[in-house]
């Protein structure tokens, strides 16, 4: 607290803090525990360095093929370049699980250098926020809050640089291209979104809201004193330049594997519909609950002497959390069930978009609600997708205590499910003190911003929180020690992925009641 009220003192808290979680990042990497995507990322280096690029989404030499889309391949080919100065072997194809110490710091130094990306981005959307509610005290002001928030986000802290991946420029990328739009530069915002999406395809669940708040309110220039359309201010030219900025960008990106013919086999590695409805772990959405009633139904028909046993798929029963997941009772679910149930999902958020202009705000809440529902209903869907909410929502919480306490259900439920990709016995006491760590500032923080209004839980709200304490006891220092470990080893994984379902649902849902009672805001120039 010295350093930061020394830095303060001199208008450089944001520095302060951004250096603060720099070291913390490097403290951290001796916590590497060969994580499956360490091997994937090194294995896109071997891929994009020693081929030439009409063999990059063909390689299958490991089992961990490129599965990202052009402009990420490019970032690996660029990191390539430097990693043959650390260690060449790590750039062999063949050269399976290869983790040399210097591969290690070469890719981990990575992630922690390109965020700087992040920091960036986390400056501008500071800027955006709006300082009305800032206290006397330098901690109670909602851009300090915010800016521990992103920079310090446990979720992005543990995924990224103890697990391993490369979100934190990407979610850079998405937060710059928010900021630009709050500051009306809606063409940088457009572009810096199709370059995102050229990098990491996932960021497609978001997509309807920036192409709906975009039109709405980018090539349509005016309202009627209502809120409502002005037709007559259509702007045709505004419409081509967004879409030029988009066919640009694609045409950059595919325009190679264009002239090789190899699009539909590029398109076949970033939709692997082939997989199943859910990951190895489930994550914590929608069917995990139904994953799990299935199971439950299951487990009673048997007992009861409903259902043959031998009829019951094998994977259903036995191993639990796998990829391949055939329901024994309630109907199995097709890739496109779950497209319908996350565009009726979606269809409500893009409505309000559309008819109740609120400006930036509206459409923040609107990328959210896009994101939470893709996850909710998504198929294949990874635990590491909650982020694409929570650090968007991280804006929205300094600015009401409605959606503080939406936060903060949502990011305490979403991050403790990310604890089993830490999975080892040295990561269990710092991934329990990061997290408290990080939950404990968050509610004291918006609890002292929003101090003047009604408390931030209910009852029902805080019961379900102080419940993952006990669920974390039963999970990690209980159940080992039980008879049930050998029988039934995925038990925590299920209870962990239905009791933190329960908790995303929940915001989920509050976040849209919100949005749908929330009364439009009257303009009648451009928003």
């Amino acid at each position: 607290m010295a350093a930061l009220r020394s830095a303060t003192g001199g208008g450089n808290w944001f520095s302060a803090l951004a250096l603060g979680v720099t070291l913390l990042k490097c403290l951290l990497i001796p916590t590497y525990s060969h994580s499956t995507d360490f091997e994937v990322h090194r294995n896109w280096l071997a891929i994009t360095h020693s081929l030439p690029i009409s063999q990059w989404y063909y390689e299958a030499t490991s089992e961990w093929t490129l599965d990202y889309p052009p402009f990420f391949a490019w970032f690996e080919f660029a990191l390539s370049h430097v990693a043959k100065y650390f260690d060449q072997e790590m750039l062999n194809v063949r050269n399976l699980n290869y983790s040399s110490s210097r591969t290690v710091l070469f890719q981990r130094f990575s992630v922690i250098f390109t965020d700087v990306l992040f920091v960036y981005a986390v400056h501008e959307c500071c800027k955006c926020i709006d300082g009305k509610k800032a206290g006397k005290e330098l901690t109670e002001k909602p851009k300090f809050i915010l800016s521990v928030l992103l920079l310090w986000n446990f979720g992005l802290l543990i995924v990224d640089h103890i697990h391993f991946q490369y979100n934190g420029f990407l979610f850079g990328l998405m937060l710059l291209s928010i900021a630009r739009l709050f500051q009306k530069r809606h063409m940088e915002g457009a572009f810096l979104f199709a370059v995102l999406l050229h990098f990491k395809h996932i960021y497609l669940y978001v997509a309807p809201a920036y192409g709906i708040y975009l039109l709405r309110s980018y090539c349509f220039t005016a309202n009627k004193p209502d809120g409502s359309i002005r037709w007559n201010s259509f702007s045709f030219v505004r419409l081509i330049s967004l879409g030029l900025i988009v066919f640009l960008v694609s045409a950059l990106s595919l325009g190679p594997f264009l002239a090789l013919n190899q699009l539909p086999q590029v398109f076949s590695r970033l939709f692997p519909f082939k997989r199943g409805l859910c990951h190895a772990y489930w994550a914590p959405n929608f069917w995990a609950l139904y994953n799990a009633l299935d199971k439950v139904l299951s487990v009673i028909g048997l007992a009861l002497k409903l259902l043959d046993p031998s009829k019951i798929p094998k994977a259903s029963m036995t191993s639990g959390l796998v990829q391949q997941f055939q329901h024994t009772v309630l109907p199995s679910v097709t890739p496109l069930a779950t497209l319908i149930c996350t565009l009726i999902a979606i269809l409500p958020s893009i409505f309000c978009l559309w008819f109740k202009p609120q400006g930036p705000r509206a459409f923040l809440r609107c990328l959210i609600l896009c994101a939470l529902s893709s996850f909710m209903f998504g198929w294949h869907v990874h635990e590491k997708a909650i982020l694409l909410a929570v650090l968007p929502m991280s804006l929205l919480s300094v600015g009401k205590a409605g959606d503080a306490s939406i936060f903060l259900i949502l990011t305490t439920a979403g991050h403790y499910s990310l604890f089993p990709l830490l999975f080892t016995a040295p990561e269990l006491p710092i991934k329990i003190l990061l997290m408290l760590l990080f939950t404990i500032y968050s509610i004291s923080s918006l609890k002292t911003l929003f101090r003047k209004e009604k408390p931030l839980f209910n009852w029902m709200e805080t019961f379900y929180l102080l419940g993952l304490g006990p669920l974390e006891v039963f999970c990690e220092f209980l159940f080992p020690f039980t008879s049930w470990k050998l029988k039934f080893p995925f038990i925590p994984l299920l209870l962990t992925s239905v009791y933190c379902a329960v908790g995303i649902i929940y915001a989920w849902f509050k976040l849209y009641i919100s949005v749908l009672t929330d009364p439009p805001v009257s303009k009648t120039k451009k928003q």
